[in-house]
């Protein structure tokens, strides 16, 4: 039997865009475990404050694939070098083997150099000064021409500056030398953007943390999506992008039927056909909308049992400027009486520690197994803990992620992994909390306890001031 040959894995450098920090790292492993990539991370520079992420992977084909999912992912490179002086990489670089450079390098290719720095800026003078260096020092590397608008090869040099509050850094921390190899989907914020799209709500979700959810979801063609509080249907756009079919469900009547205060300004009215339905129909999606339901996500039983969901992705009221609310239901004597007649559901409010266990509880009964639970969770920061974040048995947490909104307020989005079925769980079998964040005061209360503590200090400010 034949010895079965395996490549080593290749050297890739990822440059992330400079927005939702936490979010990076948790974004292109999502990515990478989905497309089962066999991929090492060297986490430690991007901990330390970099935007360049390390990795190993098998071949340009599975570095591309990753790179045609992320929209933190500015761009991707095949690394050749590093070090912390462009001498020190120009030496590393005479030191590549030939097999390894020719195909991108030889006299019948053509190429251009792109100096990129992080941290710091510098002038077109110096730049010009360290292509000027590479090329003087690495003539019998690069030996094709210069081509700087549509070369064959674009090589990139780049430089990471340790921010110092303090003093301007003078050297760089690490240089990178590298060929470009693809760029990430940045374009998709631009091409979702709320300001273009037809149907957008108070708290509607911004394209960019759209697309993150789904891929934190690891949303792929022919999945199955549901958002049990869909709003204005952002997250099940993205989740339609990436081939998913999509439903979702909401207790808003008059948003989903277009009867809602408009939340554009100047808008008057909204228009009749604002939907869902025609956001998807907007990007040409509408082929991958199931339905979007009037109905309370805390009442379980609508669905049949056997349903099952690859991904469920939400944003659940916090109660600031959508309030949170679930149906009560009527004295069955009263119903029998008014037998007929037109009902409409009264409404209670919808404690947000009850939220979290309800959907947990939804999630494990109605997920796939391995599938994920994506969801927003408001916090006060000066009384966060772990405990805080709601468990279900049949529940992994995978991410826990912040986007801080303010030194006080903040929100964590949590992914969690469904790995098995709530039949097979000893009791207790449902979603618990340790410590409940919102017990003593809900997050409206503690919101705007920071809010008006933090007008108070501005205020105490000026007055000094003055």
């Amino acid at each position: 039997m034949a010895a079965r040959i395996t490549c080593a894995p290749k050297r890739y450098l990822l440059q992330f865009a400079h927005e939702h920090l936490d979010f990076r790292l948790q974004e292109v492993k999502s990515v990478i475990s989905m497309l089962g990539c066999g991929a090492l991370l060297k986490e430690k520079e991007v901990d330390n404050g970099s935007p360049f992420l390390e990795i190993e992977l098998p071949s340009e084909k599975e570095a591309k694939a990753v790179m045609q999912r992320t929209v933190l992912g500015k761009r991707l490179y095949e690394l050749w070098a590093e070090g912390t002086t462009v001498s020190e990489v120009v030496s590393k670089l005479q030191k590549l083997p030939d097999g390894f450079i020719k195909p991108y390098t030889d006299e019948n290719s053509s190429f251009r150099i792109v100096v990129e720095t992080f941290n710091k800026k510098i002038s077109s003078a110096d730049k010009v000064r360290r292509i000027e260096q590479l090329l003087t020092e690495s003539t019998c590397i690069l030996k094709g021409k210069i081509n700087l608008s549509v070369p064959d090869n674009s090589f990139h040099l780049l430089e990471f500056y340790k921010f110092d509050s303090i003093t301007s850094p003078n050297e760089p921390q690490k240089v990178y030398f590298g060929r470009w190899v693809s760029d990430g989907q940045r374009d998709w914020i631009r091409e979702y953007h709320l300001q273009n799209r037809h149907f957008i709500a108070n708290t509607s979700m911004d394209a960019c943390l759209s697309m993150v959810m789904a891929n934190l979801a690891q949303v792929k063609e022919n999945d199955f999506v549901i958002d049990p509080f869909v709003g204005s249907g952002s997250l099940l756009v993205s989740s339609a992008h990436f081939g998913a079919y999509v439903i979702g469900t909401d207790i808003d009547y008059l948003l989903l039927h277009a009867k809602a205060r408009p939340s554009r300004a100047k808008q008057k009215t909204r228009s009749e056909d604002e939907s869902v339905q025609s956001n998807l129909r907007q990007y040409g999606l509408e082929n991958k909308y199931i339905d979007v339901l009037v109905a309370d996500a805390s009442l379980q039983k609508m669905w049949r049992d056997g349903w099952k969901f690859d991904a469920i992705i939400t944003d659940p009221p916090y109660g600031i400027r959508e309030s949170a609310s679930k149906i009560v239901r009527r004295d069955l004597q009263e119903e029998a009486e008014d037998y007929g007649a037109a009902h409409y559901p009264q409404k209670t409010n919808y404690q947000l520690g009850d939220i979290f266990k309800d959907l947990l509880n939804f999630a494990a009964k109605f997920l796939c197994i391995g599938g994920r639970l994506v969801y927003w969770l408001p916090i006060y920061r000066p009384d966060y803990c772990e405990s805080n974040i709601p468990q279900h048995p049949c529940l992994e947490v995978r991410f826990n992620c912040e986007q801080p909104l303010s030194t006080t307020i903040s929100r964590r989005l949590i992914t969690m992994v469904k790995v098995c079925e709530h039949q097979e769980v000893s009791e207790p079998q449902g979603a618990s909390i340790e410590v409940d964040h919102y017990e003593m005061l809900t997050f409206r209360q503690k919101y705007f306890k920071a809010t008006s503590a933090a007008v108070n200090n501005s205020l105490q400010v000026k007055v000094q001031k003055t």
